[in-house]
């Protein structure tokens, strides 16, 4: 089932059980925006971890193939989280999303 909303729209920064983005519509400042925020804050805050343990690892000890493609998935969930965040805080900056969008709707929320 899909609906029309119109007004802001806030990505969000977890997927949906199908990997597809997730959004917020309308107002910020309620219970689900709050708990987005601390989300990415708390991605924020691991990508800065993973960035300085690479920074660690790379800085002169040898690692191994294994150890470095564990550092790589990790910086690279990092930094697709960091995008989201970017994505969702750079259309908020610019005002929002306020296009028209189709939003899907299913039991488990919206998508």
């Amino acid at each position: 089932m899909t609906e029309e909303h119109h007004g802001p729209v806030r990505l969000l920064p977890w997927s949906g059980p199908d990997g597809k983005p997730c959004y917020l519509v309308g107002e910020s400042g309620g219970y689900v925006s709050r708990v987005a925020d601390e989300i990415e804050g708390v991605q924020l805050g691991m990508a800065d971890d993973i960035l300085g343990h690479a920074e660690d690892m790379l800085g002169g000890r040898q690692v191994t193939s294994r150890e470095l493609r564990f550092l790589a998935r990790g910086l690279a969930d990092a930094l697709r989280d960091v995008r989201r965040v970017a994505e969702s805080r750079g259309a908020r900056l610019a005002g929002g999303v306020r296009a028209t969008r189709t939003v899907g709707v299913s039991s488990s929320g919206i998508s």
